[in-house]
């Protein structure tokens, strides 16, 4: 797993399962700690992911609503969108919206 910051922006790639949660949960809330600004996930380059990575986003947008600010997951595939719903996480996070061209 890679983690790169652009902005407000953290950048994902990788796989992000049980084994980069540490990882993941540590810079997601640093870059909470860091942004007065509305920050963004961006899970484009995510090869594979897991339930127990999921959650870590689910807590991590709660907590950052706690805080005052704004958590939005982009680039999220057909695979972490299927198991945002198969999860019921989908409930919890906010999935950035793609316009479909016509």
């Amino acid at each position: 797993m890679d983690i790169m910051t652009d902005g407000p922006t953290l950048v994902l790639s990788g796989d992000f399962d049980v084994r980069s949660t540490w990882r993941v949960r540590q810079a997601l809330y640093d870059h909470l700690e860091g942004h007065d600004e509305d920050v963004v996930v961006d899970l484009t380059d995510v090869d594979s992911v897991d339930v127990t990575a999921l959650k870590v986003l689910a807590v991590a947008t709660r907590e950052a609503s706690r805080a005052g600010h704004h958590l939005t997951l982009r680039g999220c595939g057909p695979a972490v969108r299927r198991l945002l719903h198969l999860s019921h996480l989908i409930r919890v996070v906010e999935v950035e919206r793609v316009a479909r061209s016509a």
